[in-house]
């Protein structure tokens, strides 16, 4: 059985990692929107252009070719879940401060993520009626506003 000591350290080494996935990725995904990233790739795709005729666009060349341009969408892909899953976390840290900071908020709703689905069904039915008696009471008060008016 692994000592206590041994689990702790375990447990650390996956947020570990993740820490540092996203530390990688939150550079390469802000220099990959940069004006010198399209014109590497304008550079990549007119070199696959002009190898094409040299290599007489034999199997091999569209082999490589290939291989090359699923790779870097591949990992185009994984950048951007990175990058957008952690501005998704970010907007959430944010609300959940503001609803913990807004006086009379629910604070239930910062934990909403861990809810059952009937949960939020019956939240989202909830702020729906909300609105509806929102805009119903705004109908009222236009209409008193026009009747006072004239």
């Amino acid at each position: 059985m692994p000592s206590s000591a041994h689990r702790s350290t375990a447990a650390k080494r996956p947020r570990a990692r993740a820490q540092s996935v996203g530390a990688r990725s939150a550079p390469t995904s802000k220099e990959s929107t940069h004006d010198e990233a399209r014109l590497v790739g304008e550079a990549i795709s007119g070199e696959r252009g002009a190898t094409g005729p040299l290599f007489h666009y034999s199997d091999t060349w569209q082999l490589v070719i290939n291989t090359g341009t699923t790779v870097v969408t591949f990992l185009m892909v994984f950048l951007i879940q990175n990058t957008q899953n952690r501005e998704a976390r970010i907007t959430q840290l944010k609300l959940d401060e503001l609803i913990r900071a807004v006086a009379g908020a629910r604070n239930s709703l910062v934990d909403m993520e861990h809810m059952s689905d009937e949960e939020l069904a019956r939240l989202q039915s909830e702020f729906e009626a909300l609105c509806h008696v929102t805009a119903t009471h705004r109908t009222k008060r236009r209409h008193a506003q026009r009747s006072g008016a004239h």
